[in-house]
């Protein structure tokens, strides 16, 4: 029958594995207990370090549903379990292992895959969460600018139509304006041409031969 303690420590490590964003696995033979605690805090506020035996460990994780840590756990084996940003809590370690040799990356965990001391180590050049989300938000800003002048171009655009129209049917009014004037100033015109036909239709008008009398008195002579 498993001892009451156990069954706690094993519950505790449980919740931390399914609670944590990532957990690295270190193996820390030949530190000191000033070394771990200046390593605590180089973890930063996201990260929590904690040493643990493999077997109440390997059931922890098996019950928060994670498997292949078997290899990891072998020797001396203290976890970080980070929840938050991964990458600064990796780098504190990374860092931490170039200055105190005896600190070893054995693997670790993040989003239910298992990863070795290599990947564990490629976190560490990840960008920092601050940093991301300072990217992400000038992202956002600028695509938001992008967005609004992509919306403006096309109200100006429609703008300059309807002002273009506006004139346009200014101009034609303007025409209109000046045909319907035109008739009250055409009855001089029209006058003036009825006033040459008339004279044409004068000139036109046959005159009475003014020697009809003497071919008469030529006949008359006879």
């Amino acid at each position: 029958m498993a001892r009451p303690d156990k069954v706690a420590a094993v519950e505790d490590l449980r919740e931390q594995f399914a609670g944590a964003d990532a957990v690295v696995l270190t193996e820390y033979r030949g530190l000191r207990v000033a070394d771990l605690k200046k390593l605590r805090r180089s973890l930063g506020a996201d990260a929590s370090y904690a040493i643990a035996k493999n077997t109440l460990a390997r059931l922890a994780a098996k019950d928060a549903g994670i498997d292949g840590l078997d290899d990891a756990l072998a020797g001396p084996t203290a976890f970080t379990f980070i929840k938050g940003d991964v990458a600064t809590a990796a780098k504190g370690l990374r860092d931490f292992a170039k200055a105190n040799p005896l600190l070893v990356i054995k693997g670790g965990v993040m989003d239910g895959k298992v990863l070795d001391a290599t990947q564990v180590k490629a976190l560490a050049d990840l960008e920092s969460r601050e940093v991301l989300l300072s990217k992400l938000a000038g992202a956002m800003k600028g695509t938001a600018q992008r967005a609004v002048s992509l919306f403006a171009a096309p109200l100006t655009q429609a703008a300059q139509l309807f002002g273009a129209l506006q004139a346009k049917m200014d101009d034609g009014s303007t025409a209109v304006q000046e045909q319907d004037d035109a008739p009250a100033n055409a009855d001089a015109p029209e006058a003036s041409v009825e006033a040459d036909a008339e004279a044409v239709s004068q000139d036109a008008t046959p005159e009475t031969p003014a020697t009809t009398d003497e071919p008469a008195d030529a006949v008359s002579a006879e």
